[in-house]
Formats: structure tokens, sequence, C-alpha cells
């Protein structure tokens, strides 16, 4: 019998719905690679038991909270079972947004600047007209995002200062930590990385204001293009910022890093995810595709490289 693989999806993050797709699809794949592979869902399994039960390796397709913040990675460090993706330390700094460009910043990399934190409870106790004065200084618009969530939950593009209040109370559901930065306009790009290499960039189209949850889920509107349609100076200059993105945070095996080309013709880190969605809507596949890694080999790439 080939050894036990766990794959990890659902969790209680707001993201579960997308982590129960990855997550299958995954799981699919391995399967019909003739591996002996069981989904687990954490909210029906004690993960304590994973060592008991002879689990051998953990593919964690597990989405935000829980999952990608080095909570589940610290667990299974302790049972010393390997798994996919980046350790505690990086996966629990990737996980803050903030934290995150304050150290890409810090390593002269290319991030949206000025940008502040805004915690709930400085939200609920000081003057609001405060926070309205240092959000005006920003000049509107503005871009709001939940410091420790993905999938876009939570995230709002502020046209109006009138419109701040109400969409800071809808974003603090999702975290205590608001992250509100200069809205930059521009092109977005998403670049794969795989032990190491850069995947093809893949140039996103969205009918919204900004790639939100529905975009990235739901809507057929929505376009990618891969290849994306940059010239090869400006892929070697893409490269160049995401490797040292990448490696200054210390990410291990496979990632997937969002950036913005601004109006100026300058690339913007916009921020970083260490389990990146395995649906048929997601991008990681589709960038593996044009190298001509399928499905079924990128998954089973990913396992591999985990030691």
């Amino acid at each position: 019998m080939s050894k036990k693989i766990a794959v990890l999806f659902g969790g209680n993050s707001p993201e579960r719905e997308i982590s129960l797709k990855s997550g299958k699809a995954i799981l699919n794949a391995l399967i019909k690679s003739g591996i002996n592979a069981i989904g687990i869902d954490p909210i029906n399994f004690p993960l304590l038991y994973l060592k008991k039960y002879g689990f051998k390796k953990i593919f964690i397709s597990l989405h935000g909270k829980g999952g990608e913040d080095g909570t589940i990675q610290g667990i299974l460090d302790y049972l010393n079972i390997p798994y996919t993706g980046s350790n505690l330390l990086t996966s629990a700094i990737t996980m803050n947004k903030y934290l995150t460009k304050t150290i890409w910043n810090e390593y002269g990399l290319p991030v949206i600047y000025p940008h502040y934190l805004l915690n709930k409870k400085d939200f609920i106790k000081s003057n609001y007209l405060k926070i309205e004065k240092k959000i005006l200084k920003l000049n509107l618009p503005v871009f709001i995002k939940p410091n420790c969530n993905g999938s876009s939950l939570g995230n709002a593009k502020i046209d109006h200062i009138d419109d701040l209040f109400n969409s800071l109370e809808k974003s603090f559901i999702y975290n205590d930590d608001i992250l509100i930065e200069k809205y930059i306009k521009g092109e977005e790009y998403t670049i794969g990385i795989l032990n190491k290499k850069i995947l093809p960039p893949i140039k996103i189209e969205y009918p919204n204001s900004f790639y939100n949850y529905q975009a990235k889920y739901y809507l057929n509107t929505t376009k990618y293009f891969c290849p994306s349609g940059l010239s090869k100076n400006k892929i070697k200059e893409l490269e160049n910022i995401v490797l040292q993105a990448w490696k200054v945070l210390n990410c291990q095996t496979w990632g997937r890093i969002d950036v913005i080309l601004d109006v100026n013709k300058k690339f913007q880190l916009l921020e970083i995810n260490t389990i990146p969605g395995m649906t048929t809507h997601s991008l990681y596949p589709l960038a593996a595709k044009e190298i001509g890694l399928s499905f079924y080999d990128l998954v089973i790439k990913i396992l591999n490289l985990t030691k």
C-alpha cells in the first residue's frame, strides 16, 4: 500500500466554500493518480489523530484563517508530519497584509504607499472624524481590506467619504484590523511560483471596479489572459520583483503573488497567497497549464516537493 496522504480542506474560515472545491479537485487528482489519499475536514476530525491514523504527508488546501496563517502548520510541525506549502513563520507573516507590505518595503520592493492599519477597538473608541481626516489625507479613492483574510472578502473601494463608515463596518466582520491604502488604477496580474520557478503571468480583466469575490469565483465576465500580453522586458522585470518578494519572505514550494501595473507602467506588489485556489476558476492551474503541466501533474509535483 502506498503512503497514506491526507488532503485537508473545508475548515471554519469564511473561505470554507472555496477550500472545499479546491480540496476535492486535489483529492480527485491524487486518487486518479493511484495515490492512497483521503480528504479530511478539520471541522469533523481531530487533527492530533493524523499521526495515529498513519498519515505520512499532508496536502493543505485550507484557505484563510486556520489554514494559511500558520495554525495548521504548527500542529503538523508538532506531529512531525511533512506538509505542502510554506512553514509556520512564513504562513503567519504572509497572512498579514500589513506585515508583508512592511517587509517588502524594507527590502526596497515596490508597494503601494501611503497606507495605514485601523484596529476595530480604535474604530469604536476614537473620534470618527479623526479617522476620516487620516483617510482623506490618502486622497480618495481609497481601498480597504481585512488585514488577515483572503478571497477579497470584505474588500471595498471607497470613492466618497460618506460610504466609508458603512464599508469599514462590513470589513470588520472578517478581521479586527483593516488595511487602508491609496487606490491604484492599473492592470492587474497574478504570478504563480512553483519550486522557485516563475510560472507565466496572467492578466486579469474584471467588470467591476476591483477584483472582488464574485469576479474571482463566479462571474463568467471575468477574463484571464495567459500569455499576458506583456513585453519580454516587462515579464523579466516582473519576474525579478516577484522572485525577490518570494525569497525575502522565505516562502516554500508553491504560491501566488498579485501585482498591479500602474498608469506610470510601474509594478506594485499587492499581496501573496501561500495556498492558492485549485478550483475550475483558479489561476494557478491555468498558469501551470501554459508550461505544459496538467492539473494532475501539478498536484503530484506539489506533493513530491514536500519532504
